[in-house]
């Protein structure tokens, strides 16, 4: 990998973004279904952004849509249902934190000699038990 390029992965504005409209939708669940554009609004979100969001959060099953007169999205599950990693999966490529763990990688020719491996490993375990244990009505 060059030194040009990002060797920790980051959780992208899309995983972000994601985590806030669920946290909005929780919050004003006893509103029935709510207008992605309150949503927007509410959080200051571009409404085109997070139009491009939701279609993975609906065919996952983690909110439910209806359109028209009335309509909007709501959670298909209470708050304390959710667990962040389910979350930020379905928006993020991959949560490694170098691109040798990622899902996929090729193994790395220099892996039995890396002095740093173990490091990320132990890293990669401690931020997915992290976001395994937090749940969205921790974030309320």
């Amino acid at each position: 990998m060059t030194a040009s390029k990002k060797e920790i992965i980051m959780v992208s504005t899309r995983g972000r973004y994601a985590l806030r409209v669920m946290i909005d939708l929780a919050l004003n669940q006893g509103d029935g279904y709510v207008p992605m554009k309150d949503v927007a609004q509410r959080q200051n979100l571009s409404l085109k952004y997070l139009e491009q969001i939701l279609p993975a959060l609906t065919k996952n099953g983690l909110v439910k849509g209806v359109q028209g007169k009335g309509g909007g999205y709501r959670l298909t599950r209470h708050p304390e249902e959710y667990v962040i990693s389910e979350i930020l999966r379905l928006t993020e490529k991959d949560l490694a934190p170098v691109s040798c763990l990622a899902d996929g990688a090729p193994e790395c020719m220099m892996k039995s000699e890396c002095k740093t491996v173990a490091f990320w490993e132990g890293l990669y375990k401690a931020m997915n038990d992290y976001l395994q244990s937090k749940k969205l009505s921790d974030l309320l």
